[in-house]
């Protein structure tokens, strides 16, 4: 079943204002508002505080050592997954524009990240996510092409370990997913992969309405 926002706030007895108060209510510090001034410089568009303090709440929860971001942008999402994963965990991120890796790279540094916990891909992420290894990763957080996300949901079951956890980003892409008439081929790509994350037998899921609606499935 399908419901607008109006119909879940109605439901849930929230109001806007909650909403907004429950998206700040993890404050971002100097580092990371520095990387969004920058990601805005280059019309990189990051996650909100919101799904950033869930991603690094589920790395935390999870005790995340070997994480997989697609979508590096300017390392805003990155700087939340590191501050919730292991002191010894590895970042690998991949992106398709150097621009936005060279600007992550400066926030890992502002934050006193060590050279040795991120690894920086630059590429295509279906070239790069072949080459990783089956079952290694704790965690896969997917925020790149919106028509790839049916293929990164594929190879992250393939790299997440038994009880990892792979998170998607813009799942509920401008209110567009929830409104029926809306099928262009990036809602259409995302309600797939939706509705393949809620059917399988092998995925434990939830969708949160944080951000811009981000999808969490452990893998049983």
């Amino acid at each position: 079943m399908i419901i607008t926002i109006e119909e879940a706030i109605i439901a849930t007895g929230l109001k806007p204002a909650s909403w907004a108060y429950a998206e700040a209510f993890i404050d971002e510090d100097e580092v990371l508002r520095a990387a969004r001034t920058r990601a805005a410089e280059v019309s990189a568009v990051p996650v909100g505080s919101g799904a950033g303090a869930a991603l690094r709440f589920v790395a935390g929860l999870i005790s995340a050592k070997n994480v997989v971001e697609i979508g590096t942008g300017c390392g805003i999402s990155g700087l939340w997954l590191m501050r919730g994963m292991r002191p010894d965990g590895v970042l690998t991120t991949v992106d398709i524009e150097a621009e936005h890796q060279r600007f992550a790279k400066v926030a890992f540094n502002e934050a006193g990240v060590a050279p040795q916990r991120v690894r920086l891909i630059p590429g295509s992420a279906l070239e790069v996510l072949p080459r990783l290894t089956d079952g290694h990763y704790d965690l896969v957080f997917c925020d790149g092409d919106k028509l790839e996300y049916p293929q990164y949901l594929e190879q992250a079951v393939r790299l997440l370990r038994s009880g990892g956890v792979v998170a998607f980003d813009n799942s509920l892409w401008h209110d567009k997913v929830a409104d029926p008439s809306v099928k262009d081929p990036e809602t259409l790509a995302i309600r797939e992969t939706l509705s393949t994350v809620r059917d399988s037998d092998s995925l434990l899921a939830l969708l949160l309405p944080v951000g811009d609606g981000l999808l969490l499935a452990q893998k049983r």
